[in-house]
């Protein structure tokens, strides 16, 4: 193993949508030197990896930011930061119009205006969005990128991030990277819960499952803040393919259904949690199959669903081939394992509207940055951008620190055990599927229809610490098996992080997101607040923070 310092003013952890934008931005606004670091390639990496048909958030005509506020707001039934919200929003389309510059194909009616799909949509044609962004931050002088190089660890003393740890995956170094600041932009977490389908097919899933919680993992070790991890995110999708439903409801207009024929969808409400519950219920109550109805669409609109499927999730339009068109069937819906990501729900770090965390020198930008729920890609690319501008600030008035050789001695120390050992007990992989057994069993996945009680919790978490106790041995033939052990122990941190705040909402806030069977019933008298968390000598401490004032958009913290 070689090993190789790098010495840089910002340091962005992740170059998906948040990062690569985060690059631009610091870039143009300072002379700062700029290191990305991305375990896969910029070109084909995070939720833009494959492209996206639409940018879900957008100030359209006649609408302003507040509005979208407002509506993220509702969705999360209250438990947002209106600040953080504001702030992003003001920025979609600011952050839309440069995508466009870079060469983003935004479709636009005969007059020119953009082809509104609803009140915050844009329809694009997006498979290229990615290498897009990756082509103008490699163009950039003073960016430097290191593809395939997994971050492991930050550096932290005294509540100050001195820079970060990482390992080549493909030229077996060890790297020590030293920066003033540093920007985390690693998304959220999938891989915690048991899939909904097994085997080979165990990656067919709604989030990209290469997305760890690394970002989260490194800041819970290090004592930052966190919030709102109970509020997971369980995507409604079509059957088997884990394929998309928003197109069929809102391309063809198709309602949610039972077994009966019987719309069901407004009995239980329309939010993103209540649409996966209502489909819960009503195959808990004996209704179920249920279905996205879509028998007797015209064939424009079938052509449509069969194109627009073929661009995003190819295994549907396939299945429609070979099972019947959906013209002649209802397509059947299901909900996904729960997935922990802050640019739906509003998990993550504890930040204040420049971004920053609560470890002096970190910000948060995109999935991993909590308290402002419904980002999706240009929420990602403003908080991008407003990291990277507050980064390129705090720097300037900041001078460089080493890292301390005691630290580095004992990453390399860990990395040695890890690839010493001959053999061991048992694999990663038994390992990850013991994990996610225990919190589908005990933390409320697909197997318990996503409900939960405290002692089932407590289960739960008495388990993952066994498992970070076992991962403790594992062994690694090379560094592509040694990331495989740090995504492990990444997403066994998360789960003990979404544990504790399970147990300690002590209402049913959101359903199926957060069913605590203990306490069904929402409680806005007593739980209309934050549940934050620190980890403090091994343990995690829920902290609640009351909401803001009504209308209120500043919430900053101090580090």
């Amino acid at each position: 193993m070689k090993t190789e310092k790098i010495t840089t003013d910002i340091l962005i952890i992740g170059g998906g949508t948040a990062g690569c934008y985060a690059a631009l931005t610091a870039s143009e606004r300072s002379d700062a030197k700029i290191l990305i670091c991305e375990k896969a390639h910029i070109k084909r990496s995070g939720c833009l990896a494959a492209g996206v048909n639409a940018l879900n958030a957008y100030i359209t005509e006649g609408r302003t930011p507040q509005d979208y506020v407002d509506y993220a707001k509702k969705d999360a039934d209250g438990i947002v930061r209106d600040d953080l919200l504001y702030t992003m929003s003001e920025r979609l389309n600011s952050v839309t119009a440069r995508l466009e510059e870079l060469g983003l194909v935004i479709l636009k009616d005969e007059n020119g205006k953009y082809v509104a799909r609803g009140n915050r949509n844009l329809k694009i044609n997006g498979e290229n969005i990615k290498p897009l962004l990756a082509g103008a931050v490699e163009a950039l002088p003073n960016v430097t990128v290191l593809n395939r190089v997994n971050i492991i660890d930050f550096s932290v003393s005294d509540n100050k991030i001195h820079g970060a740890f990482g390992i080549g995956i493909e030229n077996d170094t060890f790297y020590v990277i030293e920066a003033k600041a540093v920007i985390i932009a690693t998304g959220g977490a999938a891989g915690l819960y048991k899939p909904n389908n097994p085997g080979f097919s165990r990656h067919k899933m709604w989030y990209p499952p290469f997305n760890t919680g690394a970002g989260y993992a490194m800041g819970i070790r290090h004592g930052a803040e966190m919030t709102t991890f109970e509020m997971r995110f369980i995507a409604l999708r079509c059957k088997d393919t884990i394929a998309p439903t928003g197109t069929l409801a809102q391309g063809a207009g198709a309602k949610q259904i039972n077994s009966l024929g019987e719309v069901y969808e407004t009995k239980y409400g329309l939010t993103t949690s209540e649409r996966v519950y209502g489909t819960v219920n009503e195959n808990l109550e004996g209704r179920g199959p249920c279905y996205l109805r879509t028998e007797g669409i015209s064939a424009g609109q079938e052509e449509s669903l069969f194109k627009a499927y073929l661009n995003m999730a190819p295994s549907q339009t396939l299945k429609w081939c070979e099972s019947g068109a959906p013209s002649k069937y209802n397509v059947e819906i299901e909900g996904t394992e729960p997935y922990i990501v802050g640019g739906h729900t509003a998990s993550g770090y504890w930040v204040d509207t420049h971004r920053a965390t609560t470890i002096r020198g970190l910000f948060a930008a995109g999935d991993v940055a909590g308290g402002c729920p419904q980002k999706y890609v240009t929420g990602a690319l403003a908080e991008g951008e407003i990291a990277a501008e507050s980064a390129a600030e705090y720097i300037a008035g900041t001078i460089g620190e080493p890292i301390d050789d005691g630290e580095i001695t004992a990453h390399i120390a860990e990395i040695e055990r890890f690839t010493a050992k001959d053999s061991s007990d048992f694999t990663t992989e038994q390992l990850e599927e013991a994990m996610q057994t225990v919190m589908d069993s005990y933390a409320g996945g697909i197997k318990t229809n996503y409900r939960f009680n405290e002692k089932q919790l407590t289960i739960a978490d008495m388990k993952i610490k066994q498992l970070l106790e076992l991962s403790e041995n594992l062994h690694a033939e090379d560094f592509q098996e040694l990331m495989y052990i740090y995504e492990l122990r990444e997403r066994l941190a998360v789960c003990r992080s979404v544990i504790a705040h399970l147990k300690a909402r002590r209402e049913t806030r959101w359903h199926s997101f957060a069913e605590n069977l203990d306490y069904p019933e929402k409680d806005n008298e007593g739980w209309r607040k934050y549940v934050n968390s620190r980890m403090e000598n091994g343990e995690i401490k829920i902290i609640l923070r009351e909401l803001t004032e009504e209308g209120q958009r500043l919430y900053e913290h101090s580090n």
